[in-house]
This record gives C-alpha cells, structure tokens and sequence, in this order.
C-alpha cells in the first residue's frame, strides 16, 4: 500500500505522485514494487535490501539515488520467541523524490504520522524528515523499553510467590529482545553519526540532530540497564533453582540413609544364623524396638546438623 503525502505547510494526502512530495510504502505489494522500479527508477535491489529484517542499518550511493536504512521497534505476537524486535525502515531519496519503505505495518509510523499532522508544519526538505524518523524511532525505543520493563518486573513479582517455568521462559525472550533493541540503536547512532556528514545539513538540522543524539543515548542507556538488570534477575533465580535443588537433594539423602539403619537390624536379626533370640517371644519386638530407637536416634541427630 502507499500513500502520497505533500510535506508543504503540513501534512496532507494527495491523489497522485507530485515532485517534492513523501511517497509511504506500507507492506508493498507487486503493484508497488513496480511503481517505484519502472515510474520512479529506483534500483531494484534497494527494496530486496530493506526486504531483509537483518539488514543492519546502513546508507548507499547509487546513481544520484541514497537509500538509509534505519532499525525501528516491531512488536510481534505475544507467544513468539522474541515478542519485541527490530525491523528495517528503508528511505529512499533522489532531487524531488523521497520514498519510506516499511515491510511491516508498525505502530511508529501512524504515530509519526499523526504527529506531524498535529504540529502542522510539515518538513522544510527531504533531510528534515530523514532525522525527524530518527528522533521518532528513537521515541518509540524508549516507549518498547519500558513497557519491557514492566514485563520483567510483573514476572519478577510472580516469581517471588513461586518459581514457574513460564515466568522464566518469558524473562528469557525479553533478554533476547532486549539485545537486539541494544544492537540496533547502535547501529542508529553509528549511521546518524556518518549522515551528519553526508546529507546538507542546515541550522535546523543540527539541533534536530542534537535532540536525536540525546534521545539515542538515553534509549541506549536505558536498554543497557534493563539488561543488567534482567541478567541479575535471571542469575539470582538460577542460584534460588539450585539452591532449592540441592535442599531437595540433600533431604532425599537423608531420609535414605534413615531408612537404612531399621533395615540393617532386621537385616541381622533375619538371618539363618543362631542369636539367641529365635525361640524368645519378646524377639521381634525387642528387635522392632531397636529398629525405632536406632531410627529415631539419627532422626535426632539429622536435625540436629540441620541436614534435614
């Protein structure tokens, strides 16, 4: 799906293509990928490139043409392995043209846009829009993040009251979104870096480009506490795991070797041997009697060593 946007004094939508104006593709469908192949010329393998959810983020020359690709938050299904990713959001620029290309529908884009609409000011060039996605993209990392959080601190709390294998599984999916989260604003920082250098930058660019630098770094910081944070958590429940494990063992030992002790006098007194005590009638409780004090005696003594 695209849609044709004139950028001038806001943000409206147009019936067809026009110089100058913001061409969004959403999920493209062949249709599309012709339109912007055989009427715009843009290279073909620039939109295999932004196909690619690994493609790292990252800018290219080719003919006049400049694609950026930028990593921006996705947000999959709850019961996938990884329900908070990364995702490439291409942008595509030549003179009068400029192009986004996104092959997932996110929640980034309709609020970028519907923010602009609401400021009402449009974008004074192509540039201008290239670093406002950036400071959007930077935005909605720190949104993710702590809706991350409050996820690691719900399972936290859960776990509190009774270590679940769900609950871990879960902390464990958040640690893996949360390391491409890491790698992928990064990687933002790095091509931000090297655009300043690339694209015509005017005043205004500069301290829009200030204001994504300082919302980069605070998204990077936050996702690296968060790590720290789940990676201690995930630990500490390891350690309690084990812990628990070994008490569990440790009492089975014990009550093992308990056990063994009446065994061991009935054993004795069971056997084809003379001792005195097979023509008694007080034999087998005088026998019984030694079982129960000898096991009642370690009981004792266990307890005592705190090993049960």
């Amino acid at each position: 799906m695209r849609t044709y946007w004139n950028t001038t004094n806001g943000l409206r939508t147009i019936d067809e293509w026009q110089p100058n104006c913001w061409v969004q593709v959403t999920c493209p469908t062949q249709d599309d990928s012709n339109f912007l192949e055989q009427t715009l010329g843009i290279p073909d393998y620039f939109l295999n490139d932004i196909a690619d959810t690994d493609e790292r983020a990252r800018y290219e020359y080719d003919d006049g043409w400049v694609l950026i690709i930028l990593r921006i938050p996705y947000v999959k299904e709850v019961r996938s392995r990884t329900p908070y990713t990364t995702i490439p959001l291409g942008i595509i620029m030549k003179k009068e043209i400029c192009i986004t290309v996104c092959n997932f529908e996110t929640n980034m884009m309709i609020d970028f846009v519907s923010f602009q609409q609401k400021r009402g000011a449009g974008f004074t060039d192509s540039v201008d829009m290239v670093f406002r996605l950036f400071l959007s993209s930077a935005v909605w990392y720190l949104k993710r993040l702590k809706q991350i959080n409050m996820l690691i601190e719900k399972s936290k709390a859960s776990l509190d009251h009774d270590i679940d294998n769900a609950d871990l599984i879960r902390l464990s999916k958040l640690q893996d979104s949360l390391t491409y989260f890491i790698t992928s604003i990064r990687g933002n920082e790095t091509l931000l870096s090297k655009l300043k250098f690339k694209l015509p930058v005017d005043e205004l660019d500069k301290d829009l480009i200030e204001d994504v630098n300082i919302e980069m770094s605070q998204a990077r910081e936050s996702a690296g506490i968060y790590t720290n944070i789940l990676d201690s958590t995930m630990d500490t429940y390891a350690n309690i795991i084990n812990n628990n494990m070994n008490s569990v063992m440790k009492l089975l030992t014990s009550i093992n070797i308990i056990l063994m002790f009446p065994t061991l006098v009935a054993s004795l007194f069971g056997m084809n041997l003379i001792n005195g005590m097979e023509n008694w009638a007080w034999g087998f409780p005088v026998a019984l009697v030694i079982s129960v004090s000898v096991t009642v005696s370690f009981m004792w003594y266990f307890k005592r060593k705190t090993w049960i």
